[in-house]
């Protein structure tokens, strides 16, 4: 099987633009899907055909990782990103057959990460508490289940850049197991 990388964590974080940059500078190199090609309905959409939006994002998670399970055959590397709770995550490898899938949390100190979409992204309605909350969420879940963290608070995009290429071009030795 080829490798699996799976890039989570909260907006501003960086790790659309990492997967973004590998999937243009470095094109050939890792089949590159975003959990939002699938499109995000509005909260009142999640929440009446799923009951909440959390739910709509177990569901959908759950649906890439057997998605993502079809193509591990395939001839390159696999990198997956998108803002998902990491219990969903693993019950999504787990349900998909998935053992050897390396799963990394993408965070930043808040303040990085209110500059990031304030002026990179432009997006000053996400630099907002409940953000701050969701990414200290996904820190302490991150950290209680032993998934590894790339911190991009001080690194460049190129050196994250790098450190994803290089768990992708991993076929063995420290993948998280399930």
């Amino acid at each position: 099987m080829m490798p699996l990388v799976i890039l989570t964590g909260a907006s501003g974080s960086g790790k659309t633009a990492i997967a973004e940059t590998i999937e243009t500078r470095r094109p050939g190199f890792a089949y590159v899907f975003c959990f939002d090609q699938i499109g995000v309905p509005s909260l009142e959409a999640m929440a009446t055909e799923y009951g909440s939006g959390e739910a709509w994002q177990r569901a959908k998670t759950l649906e890439w990782m057997v998605r993502i399970a079809s193509l591990r055959a395939l001839d390159r590397p696999v990198l997956f990103e998108g803002q998902m709770r990491l219990a969903f995550v693993r019950e999504g490898l787990l349900s998909a057959g998935i053992a050897d899938a390396r799963v990394v949390l993408v965070d930043c100190d808040d303040e990085t990460r209110t500059h990031r979409l304030l002026t990179h992204r432009n997006q000053p309605e996400l630099a907002n508490p409940s953000t701050m909350s969701w990414a200290a969420f996904l820190r302490r879940e991150a950290q209680a289940a032993g998934y590894a963290v790339l911190d991009t608070s001080k690194i460049s995009l190129e050196a994250g850049v790098e450190h994803v290429c290089l768990l992708l071009r991993e076929q063995t030795g420290s993948r998280n197991r399930l």
